[in-house]
């Protein structure tokens, strides 16, 4: 790890326990694995993550992209993906700072600077790039306000503006602008993912999610795919199977009951895509589970060791 990024871990350890640990500024979490892990299923939020120590592997497209200490991932709309933590272990956890996105703000923001005429939606909801000098020490100027609570509410907002300021001043402005564009085709798939996500549990009609997003069944479908890796119908079975691995996870309900709340009308296909999707049967899987995790936060399924970025 370069010697720039000690204070930035410095202040996460101090300030992060094992897992995801929601701290006191808006949207910003840190994640600590203490392990490297197997691959497992989790739901990266629309979000930036920073990685202060380690790497991390995730897939998209049938595509791996591996991001590390010094690089920080964006992702543009809620994507369940696979992960594996790398390089973690021997007292050198993995630690990642992310920061959920506010379309809203980036949209402000973007007003303020110069127009950009940017080509239609990019070719994917994902990009990795490594951190800049810049970028460090607003980074740096966020965590510190964990140490003095009560300047929160005042200065970090400041802090905030200025790291998305710096970031859309970057090689993904573009994917940061489309995001604060909802007439755009990100946008609109924006749109069809959150509806998506709120009716999971109900039998999916491609006409309604067409009517959300505004968007033709052929246009639709060519950009969900583009910038999810998954057409519309495997991601919402993506997100029942980490809705139902969450619940499970709670403890409050068995299997088949769990199946029926998620949507399923069988118990015993959500038993073999649940298996598929895991690489063990619920209960086999939620022993593994709670061997390993050591923090289990709702509303956000998480994957490896509770860390989603």
């Amino acid at each position: 790890m370069s010697d720039t990024l000690q204070p930035h871990l410095d202040l996460a350890r101090r300030h992060a326990r094992s897992g995801m640990t929601v701290t006191p500024i808006p949207r910003l979490e840190i994640g600590v694995g203490q392990a490297t892990s197997g691959t497992s299923p989790c739901l990266y939020r629309s979000m930036i993550c920073f990685i202060l120590q380690g790497s991390k592997e995730v897939t998209i497209h049938d595509n791996l992209l591996r991001y590390g200490a010094g690089q920080y991932l964006i992702s543009a709309l809620d994507l369940p993906l696979s992960g594996q933590i790398y390089d973690a272990g021997h007292g050198r956890p993995y630690v990642a700072v992310s920061l959920v996105l506010d379309p809203a703000q980036l949209a402000q923001i973007a007003s303020t600077m110069p127009p950009v005429r940017d080509p239609d939606a990019p070719g994917s909801g994902i990009a990795i790039n490594p951190l800049t000098p810049q970028l460090r020490d607003t980074l740096l100027r966020l965590l510190a306000l964990l140490d003095t609570p009560g300047d929160i509410p005042v200065l970090a907002p400041i802090a905030e503006r200025e790291l998305l300021y710096r970031l859309l001043q970057g090689p993904q402005g573009r994917l940061l602008r489309h995001i604060a564009r909802p007439e755009g085709a990100l946008g609109r798939i924006r749109r069809a993912v959150e509806w998506i996500r709120e009716h999971h549990n109900t039998r999916l009609r491609i006409k309604d999610v067409c009517d959300v997003s505004g968007m033709s069944r052929a246009s639709l479908h060519r950009h969900f795919v583009a910038l999810t890796g998954l057409s519309p119908i495997q991601y919402q079975k993506q997100i029942r199977l980490q809705e139902a691995r969450t619940l499970l996870l709670a403890g409050n309900h068995n299997a088949a009951d769990v199946a029926f709340a998620v949507g399923y009308e069988s118990a015993s296909q959500f038993s073999r895509e649940y298996l598929r999707q895991f690489g063990a049967p619920p209960v086999r899987d939620l022993q593994r589970l709670r061997q390993s995790i050591t923090g289990i936060r709702r509303p956000q399924p998480q994957g490896d060791d509770g860390v989603s970025a």
